[in-house]
């Protein structure tokens, strides 16, 4: 397969803001030509997907600028450099966006949403022994509605496009996926 591979050849950042950098870079192709790349360096991120005793999925309303919309999506957050794995951040984000915490959690996929031009990679983790346990304290720049939604009319949003966010589609998905017994 290394006739699919591109060299680095070089790269210039051409912005550095506080989540992402975007640089330009330079690379070599397969046959040996150059070619240019925009890329977006991330720290990565994590999301949970948190259900409750009575199988009602957790979510968070908010609104999104780039969007200028509000998006239904699972507690979600960047990694931060006092964060030593994945877990511990997505303890800290459920339990940031929601008033939930959970016992355990479980690795369901690490996966990259927008490979084509960044580098960012999710870790999506299922909570096991959720229990409603305070109050949101959510970052300062963070404003949220915690809403529920039983796992059957979760799946059908999610079927009518009404669940627009890749990561929160992603775990639905995965999720239906292992209830149909096709992934463990």
């Amino acid at each position: 397969m290394n006739h699919l591979i591109e060299k680095p050849h070089s790269s210039t950042q051409r912005f550095q803001g506080r989540v992402v950098g975007v640089y330009e870079d330079q690379v070599i192709l397969p046959n040996g030509t150059m070619a240019q790349r925009d890329v977006v360096r991330h720290p990565g991120g994590v999301c949970v997907l948190a259900l409750t005793a009575e199988q009602e999925v957790i979510f968070v309303r908010q609104y999104r600028y780039v969007l200028d919309q509000l998006t239904l999506e699972i507690p979600a957050g960047k990694l931060d450099p006092t964060d030593s794995e994945p877990e511990a951040a997505a303890r800290r984000e459920l339990a940031e966006e929601t008033p939930y915490t959970a016992q355990a959690l479980e690795l369901l996929h690490a996966f990259y949403p927008t490979p084509g031009f960044c580098d960012e990679k999710l870790y999506l983790y299922l909570a096991h022994g959720v229990e409603l346990n305070s109050e949101l304290t959510p970052d300062d720049d963070e404003f949220v509605d915690v809403v529920t939604y039983p796992l059957p009319e979760a799946l059908a949003m999610l079927a009518a496009g009404e669940i627009t966010d890749g990561k929160t589609i992603m775990a639905l998905q995965a999720y239906a996926l292992r209830l149909a017994g096709v992934q463990k």
